[in-house]
C-alpha cells in the first residue's frame, strides 16, 4: 500500500526539541546553545509555577524571558542573525541576561519569604536556578568582549559581528 510504511523501515529519527525547533546540532552543543535551551526551560517552568501559586503578580517576568530566550536560540540556532546586520545580538543577549538575572533573583526573594504555598517556592527555587544560568550566561558574553577589547579593539573600530561560524568559534570556545 503506498502511504503506510513498512514497521521495519527505520529512517532518521528527531527529538521532539528538533521536531519543535530547528535547533542546528552543532549549535545546540556548543556551551551558547546549552545555555539558552537551560533559560528556555527554566523561564518556562518558573512561568509555570508562578501561574500555579499566590505569587501570581510575577508571571509576566519568566514569560517575556522565555520569550525572549526561545527568541534568541531561534535566531542563533537558524542563523537568523546574519541577516540584519544592524542589530548587535551578542550585545542584547548580554543585556537580556543581565536584566533577567537582576528580576529573577528579586521576584525569587519575594516569592520564597512573601508567600506560603508550595508553588510559590518552587518558582523561587526554578528563579534561583534561573539567575545561576542567566548569570553564568552574562558572564561568558562579557568575558569575550573583554577578551575583543584586550587583543586590539579600538574605541573607534567596530567590533566585529558575531554571527555565523564566527559566532561558533568564540562561543565555543567559552
Amino acid at each position: 500500500m503506498g502511504d503506510i510504511e513498512a514497521p521495519g523501515t527505520t529512517g532518521p529519527r528527531q527529538s521532539v526539541l528538533q521536531t519543535i525547533l530547528p535547533i542546528a546540532k552543532e549549535f545546540a552543543s556548543s556551551r551558547k546553545g546549552q545555555l539558552l535551551i537551560a533559560e528556555v526551560a527554566l523561564s518556562l517552568i518558573a512561568f509555570i509555577c508562578f501561574v500555579a501559586s499566590t505569587a501570581a503578580a510575577f508571571v509576566t517576568a519568566p514569560l517575556i524571558e522565555f520569550l525572549a530566550a526561545l527568541f534568541l536560540l531561534f535566531a542563533y540556532s537558524t542563523k537568523f542573525n546574519e541577516r540584519f546586520k544592524g542589530f548587535h545580538f551578542p550585545l542584547m543577549d548580554f543585556l537580556r541576561c543581565v536584566s533577567a538575572s537582576i528580576i529573577f533573583f528579586i521576584i525569587s526573594i519575594i516569592s520564597v519569604s512573601k508567600f506560603t504555598d508550595g508553588a510559590s517556592k518552587a518558582a523561587g527555587v526554578f528563579g534561583f536556578i534561573a539567575t545561576i544560568v542567566f548569570a553564568l550566561d552574562f558572564y561568558f558574553i562579557f568575558n569575550d568582549l573583554a577578551n575583543f577589547l584586550k587583543q586590539g579593539g579600538d574605541s573607534g573600530d567596530e567590533p566585529p559581528r558575531t554571527s555565523g561560524k564566527a559566532f561558533y568559534q568564540i562561543m565555543s570556545s567559552i
